[in-house]
């Protein structure tokens, strides 16, 4: 008999499922997606390896296999090796691309190697079997968006893919408020983890509401049963505040968000390399600050992530 969160991979998609990651599925042991985005676009090398060690690290100490995607020569991979890891953060910009849902056919098809965001990432790992995903945060609806219609696929795959997003909110670059409302006519839930705010990445809080507020992970395992029992597709966002140790001022991030903004309308920048850009701007504004929060969340999230990945398969 099958164990209940037992996987058995579908032989016919193209994908490569590292042997580790591939025996926890199939003996319904937790797993944790990882995105790579944020080493090939996120970060500077070396901050961007040392990152995604460090963060397998805090899965595994968490109890769970760190799963991270990418795409590697037209083979979307499921769990990296070290090398494959270190090939993603040395690599200049030109040498691999950034994988949204959009791109996945085409760097399949022409071989191209990749990171993948958060909607390539939860298409990937459901098509692996993973339900619970972690990363920094996901995208949103982009500041102008009434003008430019500018909103991340990100939210459209929450809408549509079976996978709980453990993130510390949207990034602070984008309009929240906006990015909740199109969360709520997906039919995406927010849960706050012993939070009722959401938070906004590099701070603890936005002034805006989540949807619920969970205290443990065992509360969030259950709410992922509810939904997906109930046959209701998509994804939910649990939203885990940055640690208040490494959050930013508020204020401070505002103005560096803005004069980003400033600089990326005088270059001309947008489409899927603003976010990249505004990331690198911030950095360089606040003196690194804001890199070293995005490195502190994410760990965090990861914690987060192996638990809820432990509660999981412990249903």
């Amino acid at each position: 008999m099958t164990a209940p969160n037992q996987v058995h991979l579908n032989p016919n998609r193209p994908l490569k499922v590292h042997p580790e990651v591939a025996a926890a599925l199939r003996e319904g042991r937790p797993v944790v997606g990882l995105e790579s985005t944020i080493i090939t676009h996120g970060m500077p090398h070396p901050e961007n390896l040392d990152t995604a060690i460090a963060v397998e690290k805090e899965v595994r100490q968490g109890g769970a296999v760190p799963a991270t995607v990418a795409v590697i020569d037209g083979v979307p991979l499921v769990g990296l090796e070290l090398g494959e890891l270190a090939l993603l953060a040395s690599s200049t910009r030109d040498a691999v691309v950034k994988v949204s849902r959009r791109d996945l056919a085409v760097a399949v098809a022409r071989g191209l190697t990749g990171g993948t965001t958060v909607s390539a990432t939860m298409a990937i790992a459901a098509m692996a079997g993973i339900r619970v995903f972690a990363t920094g945060g996901i995208g949103g609806v982009h500041r102008g968006a009434t003008e430019t219609f500018d909103i991340s696929a990100d939210l459209a795959e929450l809408g549509r893919t079976n996978v709980a997003v453990i993130c510390a909110g949207a990034k602070a670059i984008l309009d929240l408020p906006l990015t909740l409302e199109y969360l709520e006519t997906l039919g995406v839930p927010v849960i706050g983890y012993q939070t009722s705010e959401f938070p906004a990445f590099y701070t603890r809080s936005s002034g805006l509401l989540v949807d619920y507020r969970a205290e443990t992970p065992d509360e969030i395992a259950d709410i992922m049963r509810a939904k997906w029992d109930l046959g209701l597709e998509g994804g939910l966002v649990v939203a885990n505040p940055v640690p208040a140790s490494a959050e930013l001022d508020p204020k401070t991030v505002e103005e560096a968000v803005q004069h980003a903004l400033n600089h990326a309308a005088v270059e001309g920048v947008r489409g899927a390399d603003l976010t990249p850009f505004l990331l690198a701007r911030l950095s360089d504004i606040t003196g690194g600050a804001s890199l070293q929060t995005n490195i502190a969340l994410i760990r965090n999230n990861a914690r987060l992530g192996a638990a809820v990945a432990r509660a999981w398969c412990s249903l």
